[in-house]
Order: structure tokens, then C-alpha cells, then sequence
């Protein structure tokens, strides 16, 4: 455990947290969907701007957001890989709640994350010294990403959000080592479908989709804390 770390990361978070509604009300909207012959018309999506205005919602992203830097900095206490990690935890929450509330992963937010991510991947690798890292982050981004794929393709009510979603925390868990990578996508993909189940029957869930990018979050804190686990 490192606890100034923690401390530190959870406000750094924290404070990136309270801004998300911001970023999520300045998102793009996807094109409306038309129903086909014989189809009724899709539900019409909640505008982001309406989403992002919800009363109390700042303080509660800023608390989940700084609940992750916090556990990620006690897990990993002053490493490189919180460069990325910490720009994770806001877009990560952002990603969470609107998947959560809309059952979609906006792209406006993955795509440039693949280069930020990317970009402080390295950054991270050459300021540690360690540049074979960069590797495992590579093998991760593909392994996940395809994992994600055969998912997409062959699970009803899954979307192609989790694809993307699935490579940038490929390329982080990659980074940080294998365990992670292994622990960290099996349990996000574990929480879904133990968690799916009851959430239908409680009724927090009606149609097929799925909101999956929540649990590949929770589980990608999860790898992490647990490769630190077993390093101890």
C-alpha cells in the first residue's frame, strides 16, 4: 500500500472528475437511427447535454473517479503507468455512466483515447527505462481487442463500443503486465454476465442490450490490484 500516492492520485482524479458532465454535455451526437420496414422506430436517445445535466451529478462522478485513482495509487504507489492510468479514471467514468444510462460507448471519447493512451504509453515506457513494455502494451491491445471481437460477433446484445473500449484498456493492462492483462479482462467479462441475470431481474435492464463497458472498467482495477497482489 502507498498511501501519499493513493491520496494524491485520488484528487488528481477527483478534481477530473467533477468535470466530466462538461466533457460528456460537449459530445457529439450519434446519428439517429431509423427503424426498418416493418420496424418500430428506435426509443430516441437522451441528448448528452440533458444526460450531463442531472443535479448532483459532478460530485458524483468526481467521488468514482477519485475511487479509482485512489485504489490504482495505492496498488501501484509512484509508477509511470498512472500517466495513462490517471487520464483513464475521468474518461473511464465518463464512459461508464453514459454506457451505463444510454447502453452505448460514445467514439468521440475511444478514438481519441487510443492515441493519448498510446502516446503516454510510451512516454511512460522511456521515462522508465523499460522499453520492452511497450510490447506486452502492444500484445494487449490485439489480444483483448480480438477477444472483444469474437465477443461482438457472436454474443446478442453486446456492442461494438466494447470492441474499442477493449484496446485501450488492452493497452494499459498490457503495460502494467500479464497477470493484469489476464485478470483484469476475464473479470470485467465475469462481472458482466454474473451481473446481467439479476439486473434483468430487477428489472434495471428490459431490452438485449447490454451495458458491458462499466464491468470491463471495474474489472481492468481489478487486474491491476491483483498482478500487485501477487507481486507482494
Amino acid at each position: 500500500m502507498h498511501p501519499v500516492v493513493a491520496a494524491w492520485c485520488a484528487v488528481v482524479a477527483g478534481v477530473l472528475g467533477w468535470f466530466v458532465p462538461l466533457l460528456i454535455a460537449r459530445l457529439p451526437e450519434p446519428p439517429a437511427q431509423e427503424a426498418g420496414e416493418g420496424e418500430e422506430p428506435p426509443t430516441p436517445k437522451i441528448p448528452y447535454a440533458d444526460l450531463a445535466a442531472r443535479p448532483g451529478l459532478s460530485w458524483r462522478l468526481a467521488l468514482a473517479a477519485a475511487a479509482a485513482g485512489g485504489v490504482l495509487g495505492a496498488a501501484l504507489g509512484a509508477d509511470w503507468a498512472l500517466l495513462f492510468l490517471l487520464y483513464l479514471c475521468p474518461v473511464g467514468v465518463a464512459l461508464g455512466y453514459v454506457d451505463w444510462r444510454l447502453r452505448l460507448l460514445p467514439t468521440a471519447l475511444l478514438r481519441p483515447s487510443y492515441l493519448v493512451v498510446g502516446v503516454l504509453v510510451v512516454v511512460a515506457a522511456l521515462l522508465e527505462g523499460e522499453p520492452r513494455r511497450l510490447v506486452g502494451a502492444a500484445v494487449g491491445l490485439v489480444l483483448l481487442r480480438a477477444l472483444y471481437w469474437l465477443l461482438w460477433r457472436f454474443t446478442p446484445g453486446m456492442g461494438f463500443g466494447d470492441v474499442r473500449l477493449s484496446g485501450v484498456l488492452g493497452l494499459a493492462l498490457g503495460y502494467v503486465g500479464w497477470t493484469a492483462l489476464l485478470v483484469g479482462g476475464y473479470a470485467g467479462f465475469v462481472l458482466g454476465v454474473v451481473l446481467w441475470v439479476p439486473m434483468r431481474l430487477l428489472r434495471l435492464t428490459t431490452d438485449r442490450s447490454f451495458p458491458f463497458g462499466p464491468f470491463m472498467l471495474v474489472g481492468a482495477v481489478i487486474g491491476i490490484g491483483w498482478q500487485v497482489l501477487l507481486a507482494t
